[in-house]
């Protein structure tokens, strides 16, 4: 067919890079399929900082079997938000969290065979053909496929290159013996050693950031975990703060009515907590609430220029629904969801598209305090508090004197005026007298007041309808004209 005029045609990006923010980081504790990584014992309880899901997977392994649950995130942030970077924290220990593989048998195919179980460990691996034990790098190699699958190579010219069939045996990871003291951890005065959440303190002294958001999907519906993961986001490295995102338990709240009580009974009620129910699900992969959520909060932050003063309710999810752990579908509508607001509790439910829902932190209803109970301007003061502390850092043990307080209020007031009144109505700082008494400046300190006013979300919109009887009449009657 001829063409007549100026045309144009576009070709696909060749690489997508993810948005990187640094309001909104992701700490997620959990377990990872280590056995994939070149060194599973050292990615044991350690913070890896991940700039991009690949750096993540490499690190420590990845499948679709979500029992890893620090898979969950890696697969939200590489496939439903591409957003960076994310801090993962794996508990799963290979040399005690595993269990004997049974003997499994797999067909070879041009010299290889794939054996369908994610986890099983190099470590004591025993690879046979017909009954004979092959040996490692001389008989076959081994690889793992991108959903964790055990691959065996074998060497042309070793013991098995005419087996049409091999049997494995051996030790693969149990993700199901980490428990919740592996979550939460604990730190070993006589070794120094930190374990679990206790190290969330490394990561800023290691890499610079500031955990803002915590999570352990798969976790943090056992009470223990979750109360224990909001004392951590209320006070890390003892002045930064963050918030904690915490699934309510499907198998105890199976319906949308049984929130509030299983909320409460876990002791969801805190201003650094924000409560997520029931799980979502993407295809036939199930995640953990919080999982989802935390790629979409960083993801609004990285693209409303790194401050998080927009809220994630009412946001496309990218998910196709939501369930039960089990699988059990949940469809909710919009006034129960909002329901599930009262209770604190956030959800999602289908309006054009599946939506987040929900605009309060754990401390509602409890709280009536506008900075705790709302979750964008709770995190807009975290982020407030822990930009000020970064900033100002390097201004402590500088003579105390009035060109200091000048050059930190000044340097603050314009700083934060160039946020107003787009993401906040306005933020000032002073230096009183009566906030620094002779007796305090002796004693080498200081003390600012700041006043911040970021906005709450717009949460109800009404619109009062009436019947303007005078307008049909005028209409009717030709007295409009």
């Amino acid at each position: 067919m001829s063409k007549h005029g100026v045309f144009i045609l576009e070709e696909a990006t060749a690489l997508t890079v993810p948005i990187s923010g640094a309001s909104a980081v992701q700490v997620v504790i959990g377990t990872a399929p280590v056995n994939m990584a070149d060194n599973p014992s050292e990615m044991v309880n350690v913070p890896v900082f991940a700039e991009k899901p690949v750096d993540a997977m490499a690190a420590l392994g990845f499948c679709k079997d979500f029992r890893f649950t620090l898979c969950q995130t890696m697969y939200a942030t590489s496939n439903i938000y591409q957003v960076s970077p994310v801090v993962y924290i794996n508990v799963l220990d290979p040399a005690k969290h595993k269990k004997d593989l049974e003997e499994t048998k797999a067909d070879v195919s041009t010299l290889r065979a794939v054996v369908e179980v994610p986890g099983i460990l190099r470590e004591g691996l025993v690879v046979k053909a017909e009954e004979e034990a092959l040996v490692l790098n001389t008989d076959y190699t081994v690889e793992y496929e991108a959903d964790g699958s055990l691959v065996v190579n074998l060497i042309a010219g070793g013991a098995g290159e005419n087996a049409a069939e091999i049997s494995v045996s051996g030790q693969v990871l149990d993700p199901e013996a980490v428990t919740k003291d592996d979550i939460i951890g604990a730190y070993d005065p006589t070794t120094g050693k930190e374990t679990g959440m206790e190290v969330i303190r490394q990561v800023y002294p290691k890499f610079g950031v500031v955990p803002s958001l915590g999570l352990a999907p798969g976790y943090s519906q056992i009470p223990e975990v979750g109360i224990a993961l909001s004392a951590k986001m209320a006070n890390i490295n003892g002045v930064f703060k963050g918030i904690a995102l915490l699934d309510l338990d499907t198998e105890k709240a199976r319906k949308y009515t049984d929130c509030k009580e299983v909320k409460e009974s876990s002791g969801f009620t805190s201003e650094f907590c924000c409560t997520l129910w029931p799980c979502f699900r993407v295809g036939e992969l199930i995640f953990a609430a919080s999982a989802i959520v935390g790629a979409l909060v960083s993801y609004a932050d990285a693209s409303n220029d790194d401050v998080p003063y927009i809220s994630p309710s009412n946001k496309i999810l990218g998910v196709t629904g939501t369930c039960l752990l089990d699988g059990t579908e949940v469809v909710l509508d919009q006034d129960q969801g909002s329901t599930l607001n009262t209770y604190g509790v956030t959800t999602a439910f289908n309006s054009n598209g599946w939506r987040l829902w929900g605009n309060y932190t754990g401390a509602f209803p409890s709280s009536g305090d506008a900075k705790d109970i709302w979750f964008s301007t709770r995190r807009m003061f975290n982020w407030q508090g822990n930009t000020f502390i970064q900033t100002y850092f390097s201004k402590v043990d500088d003579p105390m004197n009035p060109r200091l307080v000048e050059s930190i209020v000044d340097s603050e007031n314009i700083r934060c005026a160039a946020f107003a009144p787009d993401k906040w109505a306005g933020a000032s700082i002073e230096y009183l007298p009566e906030d620094n008494p002779t007796t305090d400046i002796l004693a080498g300190k200081m003390t600012f007041r700041q006043h911040i006013a970021p906005y709450t979300p717009a949460q109800e919109i009404t619109n009062i309808l009436n019947y303007d009887t005078e307008m049909l009449a005028s209409a009717l009657t030709g007295g409009g004209e």
